[in-house]
């Protein structure tokens, strides 16, 4: 499986961004699956963002509710963040992780054994 992010930048504070995570190697209209965004600003520990599985259940850490919208598309085999309202604090390397099933803790790192490179978001 492999997981290319894209759609980072530098954004001012109340701005908006779109990440893009682009999956290849998964059988998405046969198996379970758990996709999830996470973050690590400088010198701060990787944190859960947003999870999606399979059948578009989602969970949004508390810090991004009703900002961040993750969502997906099966036939591009592509899964989204929608960033908007954007905080200086949100400013960090984002990763997409994917798990193939279904996870009761999809915003805990350790759920997930797949990661993309990272792309970096920066809000002013």
């Amino acid at each position: 499986v492999q997981l290319v992010e894209s759609g980072g930048g530098s954004v001012q504070a109340g701005g908006s961004l779109r990440l893009s995570c682009a999956a290849s190697g998964y059988n998405y209209n046969y198996s379970s699956y758990c996709m999830g965004w996470f973050r690590r600003a400088p010198g701060k520990e990787r944190a859960g963002v947003a999870g999606i599985d399979d059948d578009g259940s989602t969970s949004n850490a508390d810090s991004v509710k009703g900002r961040f919208t993750i969502s997906q598309d099966n036939a591009k085999k592509t899964v989204y963040l929608q960033m908007d309202s954007l905080k200086p604090e949100d400013t960090a390397m984002y990763y997409c992780a994917s798990v193939n099933r279904r996870t009761w803790y999809p915003l805990s790192a350790n759920q997930y054994n797949y990661w993309g490179q990272g792309t970096q978001v920066t809000v002013s």
